[in-house]
């Protein structure tokens, strides 16, 4: 039987949480937050919500890693939320220190965890769980293309007035500003985005896309929490059902796309083992100059990590 902990029980680990038992996946997700109380009564919120909405899966609230233990799967939520004007690499400080902290507490009391990082700036967050935990890169990795082509295809549903579920996309590069919307990858029903929209709305909606975390952080004053704990639930799911799923993931990526030693949002094939494999796609020369300058801007805040020193 598999073993999910989530970590932080704020909006965004509230969400996944409840969405994960709306799944049915496991017979019980540990909720851990170091505000115990508040653990505790989402998880038994979300367990009163069961006999409702029909799920058997039960919420453990926690503030004690030894509840964690023997975990399959851990989602690190934890960190302070952007506030309007603070952008994710103004969060680096805090919550290196955060995440830090929360990947050895983890690796304490579980042996050989997935570990999913939800946690902003994401790609650079994802990079200090890696280091702290010890394990091999396919066992840890980011959530962010999935939320990021989620609003994408959000976007693109509204303007073309269709069903999002018919909408398939592609981005790369770092959560952010400087992520790499992929047009060419963009299909509706099979039919290249391009056939169906004009390229003016199609440039909006991506630039709209870029900026989908800042938008929302303006209109309600903190970060989103629906669509991203959703987002890291769909991965849980991915690999509690072994499903080899396509997503765009923030990896380690060594060679591919002509970049090494780095974390940035990259296709890979997701499973029951986490990542099995790291799809290169064929990129223009517009699209890899792109990807270049993102890479420069996630390998910049890598390097004030690597600055910090965090034991």
């Amino acid at each position: 039987m598999s073993k999910v902990t989530v970590i932080g029980a704020g909006n965004v680990g509230a969400t996944c949480a409840n969405v994960l038992a709306h799944k049915d996946l496991v017979k019980e997700v540990v909720l851990l937050d170091i505000m115990g109380d508040v653990a505790r009564g989402k998880a038994l919120d979300t367990w009163q919500q069961a006999p409702i909405d029909n799920y058997s899966t039960f919420l453990r609230g926690t503030d004690d890693y030894k509840d964690t233990a023997d975990s399959d799967i851990v989602v690190i939520t934890a960190g302070v939320p952007r506030k309007p004007g603070m952008t994710r690499d103004d969060l680096i400080s805090t919550n290196a220190k955060i995440v830090s902290s929360v990947t050895k507490s983890i690796m304490a009391h579980s042996k050989n965890p997935i570990i999913i990082v939800v946690s902003n700036p994401l790609d650079v967050m994802t990079y200090a769980a890696y280091k702290s935990s010890g394990l091999d890169a396919s066992r840890v990795f980011g959530m962010a293309g999935i939320l990021d082509t989620a609003r994408y295809r959000g976007f693109l549903a509204e303007a073309l007035q269709v069903s999002p579920k018919d909408i398939q996309a592609m981005l790369l590069g770092g959560h952010g500003d400087t992520m790499v919307p992929l047009p060419r990858y963009t299909t509706v029903a099979g039919i290249p985005v391009t056939e169906l929209i004009d390229s003016a709305t199609l440039d909006a909606i991506v630039e709209r896309t870029k900026n989908g975390g800042g938008e929302l952080v303006k209109l309600m004053g903190t970060s989103a929490w629906y669509a991203p704990g959703a987002a890291a639930a769909q991965m849980v799911e991915a690999i509690l059902r072994d499903e080899n799923r396509i997503f765009p993931c923030c990896a380690l990526i060594n060679g591919q796309y002509g970049l090494n030693n780095l974390f940035l949002g990259v296709p890979v094939k997701l499973g029951q083992s986490g990542i099995s494999q790291i799809l290169e796609l064929k990129l223009n020369a517009e699209e890899m100059e792109l990807m270049n300058t993102s890479a420069g801007h996630v390998r910049a805040v890598m390097d004030v990590y690597d600055g910090m020193n965090i034991a």
